[in-house]
C-alpha cells in the first residue's frame, strides 16, 4: 500500500509542477501577444501618419514651389518654347 501511495504522491507532484509550468508559459505567451498587438497598432498609426505626410508633400502647389525655389524652373511661355520638327530623310540616303 505504501508503494501505491508513493506512486500516487509522485504523480500528483508531477501534475502540479506541470500545471504551474503550463500556466507560466500561457501567461508569458499572452504578454508577448499583447506587446505584439500594441506594436502592430503603433505601426498602423505611423503608416497612416506617413501617408498623410506623403499626400501633403505631393500637392501640385508644393511641387510647383519646390521646382521654382530649388530647381529654379520657370513656367513655359511661347517666348521660350522651342519646337522640334522631324525632317524625314529619304530611304535611299539611309542605305549609304
Amino acid at each position: 500500500m505504501t508503494r501505491l501511495n508513493l506512486v500516487l504522491l509522485l504523480a500528483v507532484l508531477f501534475s502540479a509542477l506541470y500545471l504551474v509550468h503550463t500556466q507560466y508559459e500561457s501567461r508569458r505567451l499572452f504578454v508577448e501577444l499583447e506587446k505584439t498587438a500594441a506594436l502592430s497598432r503603433q505601426l498602423e498609426a505611423d503608416k497612416e501618419r506617413l501617408q498623410v505626410d506623403r499626400r501633403a508633400q505631393a500637392t501640385p502647389l508644393r511641387v510647383e514651389q519646390i521646382s521654382r525655389e530649388r530647381l529654379q524652373m520657370r513656367s513655359a511661355t511661347p517666348a521660350i518654347t522651342q519646337y522640334v520638327t522631324y525632317k524625314a530623310v529619304p530611304a535611299e540616303a539611309t542605305r549609304e
